[in-house]
């Protein structure tokens, strides 16, 4: 019939409707099983990661809706970065072993090196400053040790006990015999204690010190000590809880700041002369110079004029040796009287010019005060500011910056009795008190909350170091130990109560400058830059810490000179810990493979799922033949 569909159509239409509903729905079931199973699969590898949490939760977003998924681990694995964070032939890292040295490189120190240095102008000791070697001229090779060499002695043994094998010079020991320096004995060096100026030892000088200044109640905590010799005053200040950085030049007096690191007391290469010293302004409570024959009134007394750069106010600064009581000593000093004499004066008179005070002069030690702020200077008529005040600068550029003929302004005061930048706890508690340089806003970026957060972070940072290098958790194993990014000072403080001491680095590259921050805490350190050597002997260092210091790096300079650095200061069987990136961390262990070290990578403190994770390393023990030409 016309304008009616047949039953027969409408059954056909019915049947093909539902086979291709069937179809469509197999077709749908099969790609939803498939792209299910797609996107649950995973190989089944035995070096896969797992998470170690027992849960894992995600939030993914589909049409607008956010879906919360839980997923259980199955186990617990240690995490391996051989399939997810492998440095491949691709990434242009180029993996290599690196030889030993020649042994005439044993006690190599670029930056100071001798022949290098007879390059530059001796007046003034230019010669004896920093000059590095140019990038071409950098080793690719790992410095050995002296044969023979041994762990050193323990503290506080190390204080007067040192193998010759490790250090085998022995002209200080007949140079300075009358000195009571150094005296060798048999396999060994001892140090009594003397120096030029106190033969009969260093305790009782500076028992003679505490009789005119007051060195027991904690508010000296910093010193520097000039023309140190082998640290025998640092060493002994350090009973006292005074922490004394000392530096002399490497000169004709060989291997002098080497004896004192052997010994286990804070000391770097360094000399007095057109440079500023690699310390923040205000660092130090007391500066000392025995027979240390710096010109301290040349110079329109530039080098006078340094040492109270980094003074603190009220800061001491103590002298004994020529010029002072030169009326009993000149003809031991084989000098004149006049030559003397005006020597004296011309100190008096740049130590008037810098408004310090002179507190005594009693036997063979004088004393002065440097000013607790600067407005009596500026207001008195009798002060005439020779020299002047320096123009508006930074007192804290330390690196490579040229001395300057005029004084260090301190900051600001409202009165005479106000501390200029702010006064100290005495020691121990201005190691946890918010230094003056935070609470003030003068360190950009630094705030008080982040200086107590720091505090707590480092206490869980050391904690988590001890269980994976139990050996950091046993007081004697590591003496000297150097942080190469230390922001606030926060590991070495976290260490304070252990037998060693902490070499404090702020790279020059750093974005804040904290070292004024760490000295406020009563904690020493210096500035640095990694793109060269640092100025100290090989095997210097029992322990290495080095923070993002890879990632400050990153495109400065090569990571694998930083890395023989680190190995020409280590120790042999010194531990090293790295924190970073764990790309980079990844590349650094193939580094750390070709010097010849033991290493792992293992989680950061708060779980795998942090992308910064630990190198934890120890350079093995290694020596030059026992052929080989060494010893004086």
């Amino acid at each position: 019939m016309a304008g009616q569909r047949s039953p027969y159509h409408n059954t056909t239409a019915t049947q093909l409707l539902r086979k291709d509903n069937v179809l469509l729905t197999c077709t749908v079931f099969f790609l939803c099983s498939f792209f299910y199973l797609f996107g649950t699969w995973q190989p089944h590898a035995t070096n896969t990661p797992t998470p170690t949490a027992t849960s894992l939760r995600t939030t993914t977003t589909v049409n607008c809706a956010s879906t919360t998924v839980s997923t259980a681990a199955d186990s617990q694995k240690d995490l391996d970065f051989t399939t997810h964070h492998s440095a491949t032939k691709d990434d242009g890292f180029t993996v290599k072993t690196y030889p030993p040295c020649s042994v005439n490189f044993s006690e190599y120190t670029p930056c100071q090196d001798q022949k290098r240095s007879l390059k530059f102008p001796r007046d003034r000791l230019i010669y004896r400053e920093r000059h590095c070697p140019e990038k071409n001229e950098l080793l690719k090779c790992r410095i050995p040790a002296p044969y023979g060499y041994k762990n050193p002695f323990k503290w506080p043994a190390s204080r007067d006990l040192a193998w010759y094998a490790n250090v085998p010079h022995k002209d200080l020991t007949v140079e300075k015999a009358v000195q009571n320096w150094i005296r060798f004995e048999g396999d060994r060096f001892r140090f009594p204690g003397g120096g030029t100026m106190f033969p009969n030892g260093a305790d009782a000088y500076i028992d003679d010190i505490g009789k005119l200044i007051n060195l027991t109640d904690g508010s000296i905590r910093t010193a520097i000590d000039t023309g140190c010799g082998v640290a025998s005053w640092g060493a002994y200040l350090l009973s006292r809880n005074i922490i004394a950085m000392s530096f002399a030049p490497r000169d004709t007096h060989e291997a002098q700041v080497q004896f004192a690191l052997e010994r286990g007391v804070p000391a770097l290469i360094g000399v007095i002369a057109s440079k500023r010293l690699p310390y923040p302004s205000r660092a130090f409570d007391m500066a000392h110079c025995s027979r240390c024959l710096i010109p301290w009134g040349q110079y329109d007394g530039v080098y006078l004029i340094e040492v109270d750069r980094v003074l603190r106010p009220g800061g001491y600064w103590i002298l004994s040796g020529p010029p002072i009581n030169w009326e009993n000593h000149w003809r031991g000093w084989e000098r004149t009287e006049e030559d003397l004499n005006d020597e004296q004066t011309q100190i008096e008179k740049v130590a008037k010019s810098l408004c310090w005070k002179k507190l005594v002069q009693k036997g063979d030690l004088a004393i002065w005060q440097k000013p607790f702020n600067h407005l009596n200077c500026k207001t008195n008529p009798k002060f005439t500011q020779n020299p002047p005040f320096c123009p508006v600068q930074n007192p804290d550029s330390a690196w490579y910056t040229d001395i300057e003929t005029c004084l260090t302004q301190l900051p600001e005061v409202s009165n005479y009795e106000e501390v200029a930048g702010g006064a100290l706890a005495n020691w121990p508690k201005r190691l946890d008190m918010v230094p003056p340089r935070v609470s003030s806003g003068s360190i950009e970026g630094v705030t008080s909350d982040i200086f107590l957060e720091d505090l707590i972070l480092w206490k869980k940072r050391i904690s988590y170091y001890k269980t994976v290098n139990n050996q950091l958790g046993q007081p004697g194993r590591y003496r000297n130990l150097l942080d190469m990014n230390a922001f606030l000072g926060g590991f070495a403080a976290s260490l304070v109560d252990d037998p060693s001491w902490v070499m404090n680095i702020v790279p020059v590259e750093a974005k804040a400058d904290t070292l004024g921050a760490i000295y406020e805490r009563g904690l020493i350190g210096t500035y640095q830059s990694w793109c060269e050597a640092m100025s100290t002997y090989p095997r210097t260092y029992d322990f290495i810490h080095a923070d993002s210091v890879f990632t400050l790096y990153n495109d400065r300079c090569e990571m694998e000179d930083i890395m023989l650095e680190m190995d020409r200061i280590l120790r042999p069987e010194g531990s090293v810990i790295i924190r970073d990136d764990v790309d980079l961390l990844v590349k650094v262990k193939r580094i750390a493979d070709g010097l010849n070290w033991e290493s792992q990578i293992v989680d950061h403190e708060d779980g795998p799922l942090v992308r910064e994770k630990l190198l934890f390393a120890v350079k093995l023990y290694w020596t030059a033949p026992a052929d080989s030409d060494q010893g004086s």
